[in-house]
């Protein structure tokens, strides 16, 4: 039965997948050769909870109920929209690859699909959060370095971490931005989330 569970991997993707791992592996040593990974321990670990999905979308709902500005409806109804669609893009392709990571997870959200390593969820939304303040809800010049900066940091903590490959790193961020395309095709208006938000909370607004 063990046998017949076993999923037969091509050729070619079995030597990439090989270099992949070859090539994280020697760029994590290298990098614990120049950084003190015990002191920037602390550090890897608030990356990974700044850009969490479950603190995203506890945080997102509640700075709805907290801040109650019509003005802000939008763009926080679409990002969260956007995370829910990272989520499950995320979960799928999780579910359906089911690559193992480099190391034991020691993530305590780390559930169902989660426990595997294509792609990484943080990379994506990390991209996904960047791509939406940059181009669907565009934030001042002066939050452009500071984006950049979270984005890159999350994408190689999950490498020094050893929670993923190179090839998982690389796969998320390239979903992310795809979910932001998506998201700025299917951009609710203004009225649409009022009204959606006035739906949930069963209070009318006047647009």
């Amino acid at each position: 039965m063990e046998t017949f569970d076993k999923r037969q991997v091509p050729v070619l993707l079995r030597e990439a997948l090989a270099v992949d791992v070859y090539l994280t592996d020697e760029f994590v040593k290298l990098v614990e050769k120049i950084l003190p990974l015990r002191q920037l321990k602390v550090h890897y670990k608030v990356l990974e909870i700044s850009c969490h999905g479950i603190p995203w979308l506890a945080t997102s709902l509640v700075l709805i109920w907290v801040l109650n500005s019509k003005s802000l409806y939008q763009m926080q109804i679409n990002l969260l929209l956007g995370l829910l669609l990272d989520i499950i893009l995320v979960s799928v392709l999780k579910a359906a690859t089911r690559r193992r990571r480099p190391a034991v997870n020691d993530d305590p959200f780390a559930i169902g699909p989660d426990k595997y390593a294509f792609p990484s969820g943080h990379a994506s939304r990390a991209a996904f959060i960047v791509y939406f303040f940059f181009y669907l809800w565009p934030v001042p010049w002066l939050y452009t370095p500071p984006l950049l900066a979270w984005l890159f940091s999350v994408c190689v903590s999950r490498l020094l971490m050893r929670r993923h490959h190179i090839l998982d790193v690389v796969a998320g961020a390239l979903l992310g931005s795809f979910e932001g395309l998506i998201i700025g095709y299917i951009y609710l208006e203004q009225a649409t989330c009022v009204n959606l938000i006035s739906w949930i909370t069963d209070e009318n607004m006047d647009n």
